[in-house]
């Protein structure tokens, strides 16, 4: 792979309270951050919307970003995690059972390649 990997998240079936917690979120993102051996620049920031909302959180990376927003009436939490460059894998799975309670996790990793895109691909 020439470039870097996006990793599309989402996942269901989380406590409600996991969901609206920035402590338990922001321990998750630490922990991505951490196994994955990621360069955050500053603090991750945080907003909680009025309830019965959830959280957005992103935290720019030397890599490029990660962001999740927590959708805790669906018990449901979107994560992207974009790196410019390879990475190994991560366990998606085990890290939101355990900090959420995630019953369910859908995993999409896309590859990024930063080759100009030929004509007959380019975006119209």
């Amino acid at each position: 792979m020439a470039g870097g990997v996006e990793w599309l998240v989402d996942a269901g079936g989380c406590r409600t309270e996991a969901l609206r917690d920035v402590v338990a979120l922001e321990t998750l993102l630490r922990r991505v951050v951490a196994d994955l051996g990621l360069h955050p620049v500053g603090e991750p920031v945080w907003h909680r919307f009025p309830a019965p909302g959830g959280v957005t959180g992103v935290w720019l990376l030397q890599e490029s970003h990660l962001a999740c927003h927590t959708f805790p009436e669906h018990g449901s939490i979107c994560l992207n995690l974009f790196c410019c460059r390879p990475r190994p894998a991560f366990d998606w799975e085990g890290a939101l059972a355990a900090a959420l309670g995630a019953a369910h996790v859908s995993v999409r990793a896309v590859e990024r390649d930063y080759a100009p895109v030929p004509e007959a691909r380019a975006w119209r």
